[in-house]
């Protein structure tokens, strides 16, 4: 694998787009519109809807990231299967997946979504802590991607796509409880949880746990994933979404709290895991804590949920050129080992 295009070129794209090259890969960059600055790979303008030209494109590709909003990402996923080369997103919806997961029965190269944040990393931190108990009764995965210096009743900022927001907001979310495979509602199962003294509060969203409810039912009987927010955010959301009636007009929910809450560049990315089981008899509890902010990524300064999501993605890409992941079929998160993700030159940035 040495020839990438990498489809969307927002802020995340841009920067996957430039640490593949960082790397070693021949890139080339693919936008609906011009880019307003110069970088260091071949950049391209295409409609990405039009089905032929972005066939002909990929044909000459062996591999391609889609940095899209989700619902793009089938049509991509099913032309790169046609192409026989391999595919990575960042997606955090489960039909999307799903469709994925079908075409890579059949797949002549490595299928690969979910590789951002969460799903993604999150899911590879929550296996590496299943895997170090001996028997596990549950495992709870929260991030949070929040201004650092919120302000406002809502407490946040949009620094990421409003389409994935709305989408986890709203869909229902697929958990596993007392050894159960359940689907419940979003924004749900408040809690509150501290780390380094900031109190933030925690509740159900789609998308976050991957396929992670596949692989470990039967074997570990809580799973479930959270999304942070600062206290009260849930409650505006569920004012805004379910009695507002807005989750029927998601494209106009989407526009609204973007021109309410644009991004910040000071954002911090909370990562939060537990797992908790036993180790020779013995009850344990298994922790991974991390505060994430802003840093030079590839010589700018980058926010903390630019570099978090397309390092993550990067990173397992570099695993992939290694050999250290299969280069055929459907990728699970929770199947790379968190220690091989660290000692790849993108995966480094998440040991500090």
């Amino acid at each position: 694998m040495k020839k990438i295009a990498v489809l969307g070129l927002g802020k995340v794209g841009t920067l996957a787009a430039e640490l593949l090259h960082q790397s070693g890969f021949q890139v080339v960059g693919i936008d609906l519109r011009a880019v307003s600055k110069p970088l260091p790979f071949t950049v391209k303008q295409l409609d990405l809807n039009s089905a032929d030209d972005l066939a002909a494109e990929l044909a000459a590709q062996d591999a391609v990231l889609s940095c899209l909003p989700y619902h793009l990402n089938v049509q991509i996923a099913e032309i790169a299967h046609k192409a026989g080369i391999h595919y990575f997103d960042l997606t955090e919806d489960v039909p999307t997946t799903k469709r994925i997961i079908e075409l890579a029965q059949t797949a002549k190269g490595l299928m690969a979504p979910q590789c951002g944040l969460a799903p993604g990393f999150v899911g590879i931190v929550g296996a590496s802590l299943i895997g170090e108990l001996d028997e596990c009764r549950s495992c709870r995965m929260r991030v949070g991607a929040l201004p650092q210096n919120p302000t406002g009743l809502m407490g946040y900022a949009f620094n990421w796509s409003p389409e994935g927001v709305v989408n986890e907001y709203i869909n229902d979310c697929e958990v596993i409880e007392d050894g159960e495979r359940k689907w419940v509602s979003a924004m749900e199962w408040l809690e509150n949880i501290y780390i380094d003294g900031v109190r933030l509060e925690a509740f159900t969203t789609s998308g976050g746990l991957g396929t992670m409810c596949d692989t470990y039912l039967g074997k570990v009987a809580n799973i479930d994933y959270k999304t942070m927010r600062y206290p009260g955010h849930a409650k505006l959301m569920n004012f805004f979404f379910h009695e507002l009636l807005m989750r029927e007009r998601r494209d106009e929910a989407g526009e609204i709290l973007v021109h309410a809450k644009p991004p910040v560049n000071d954002d911090v990315v909370y990562v939060h895991v537990a797992s908790e089981g036993t180790v020779d008899g013995r009850l344990q509890r298994r922790e991974f804590v991390r505060a994430y902010r802003p840093m030079e990524v590839a010589g700018e300064q980058r926010t903390a949920i630019a570099w978090t999501t397309a390092g993550s993605v990067v990173a397992v890409i570099e695993m992939v050129r290694a050999g250290k992941l299969p280069g055929q079929g459907f990728l699970k998160q929770e199947d790379i080992v968190l220690a091989d993700f660290l000692k790849t030159p993108t995966g480094a940035f998440y040991s500090a």
